[in-house]
């Protein structure tokens, strides 16, 4: 299984458009917030997304849980769950709902880990990153009971790969 993740464009739908063509062989694709687009712009097309407190289309759902090949997804922009303060809040809605994983962004701030056997990406920013200079998403792939996370510039150039194993439960 393989995910694009994305967040926090804040209007920019080229590059959008140009992470998108730079990775046709995904299984999804998931925007986690402040598009800034109409929820039905053709960029976002075919993919997850949710409401950031930027985004002005009530048509944007809160949050979205979805399946990809037996594994329970779970995105939020994180606004309402206030990440930017802590992650407890998305680290107990994440459990309540049963997700694998748990994407969100508001922040802008790339980062991974994995909590209890669920893991967190926030893929940054495509637009106004924080904490590095790179403006960031992340492709998150699973195969054989471990996650990997690689963060990419806008430009498609590495920052990092993480693997995490799944702990036996």
């Amino acid at each position: 299984m393989k995910l694009l993740v994305m967040s926090d464009t804040h209007g920019d739908a080229e590059v959008i458009k140009r992470v998108r063509d730079a990775h046709l062989d995904v299984d999804a694709i998931i925007h986690c917030g402040d598009s800034e687009l109409p929820f039905d712009h053709p960029y976002l097309e075919g993919a997850k997304r949710v409401r950031g407190n930027c985004d002005h289309d009530s048509r944007y759902p809160e949050e979205e849980l979805f399946n990809v090949e037996g594994l329970k997804i779970f995105v939020a922009h994180g606004h309402l769950l206030n990440v930017k303060s802590t992650t407890m809040n998305l680290l107990y809605r994440a459990k309540e709902v049963e997700a694998d994983a748990a994407f969100f962004g508001h922040s802008h701030v790339l980062g991974t880990e994995l909590v209890d056997n669920i893991l967190f990406v926030n893929p940054g920013s495509l637009l106004k990153p924080r904490g590095i200079d790179e403006k960031s998403y992340a492709i998150v792939e699973f195969a054989d009971q471990s996650w990997k996370v690689t963060g990419y510039t806008d430009r498609g150039e590495e920052i990092f790969t993480k693997r995490f194993p799944l702990k036996q439960r």
